[in-house]
């Protein structure tokens, strides 16, 4: 079994039944590592050095978040550009990042048909989440597939049950 890292920022996860069950998945079993972004820094002040540290001991990696505001929570998007380090982009520096895997999760309020080009707000998730998406092929990531959870703030809790066994289906594949 892979040894993952699961960064995960919600800063309303008070509100979130469907991303408390998703991370419940994370804290049972023992290959994954969960960093709740908004637990571990409320000030907002990274330690970058020691993220940078920390990245290098996991094989893979998933990014779970909400989509607020059409992007990214602002915490993971300090996060990213504080800890993703150009040096790695340099011949003969170690990219912790080159060759893995990753998965990212989101979760939106909003209907599937509201975020397409002729939906509501005109815009697909993948293109309202590119900076992520962009950086992590920069920096030689493998994304192996973006999960998106629509309208999960009204999912029953067989819905989101189904949700978590579908994700862990496709995690334990690899």
């Amino acid at each position: 079994m892979k040894k993952t890292l699961t960064v995960f920022a919600h800063p309303y996860l008070e509100h979130s039944n469907s991303n408390v069950e998703l991370i419940n998945f994370y804290v049972r079993h023992q290959h994954y590592t969960l960093r709740d972004l908004y637990e571990e820094y409320p000030d907002f002040h990274i330690a970058a050095f020691r993220e940078r540290k920390r990245i290098k001991n996991y094989d893979r990696f998933i990014f779970q978040f909400p989509l607020i505001w059409f992007g990214m929570p602002p915490l993971l998007r300090l996060w990213i550009d504080e800890v993703f380090d150009r040096n790695w982009l340099n011949e003969g520096e170690e990219n912790p990042l080159e060759g893995k895997e990753v998965f990212i999760v989101v979760t939106t309020g909003g209907k599937e048909r509201s975020y397409s080009r002729e939906g509501t707000y005109h815009y697909t998730v993948e293109e309202l989440i590119s900076g992520l998406i962009v950086s992590l092929k920069v920096f030689k990531a493998v994304i192996k597939e973006i999960v998106i959870v629509y309208d999960a703030n009204k999912l029953t809790k067989k819905e989101i049950i189904r949700q978590k066994q579908r994700f862990a289906q496709l995690l334990n594949q690899e």
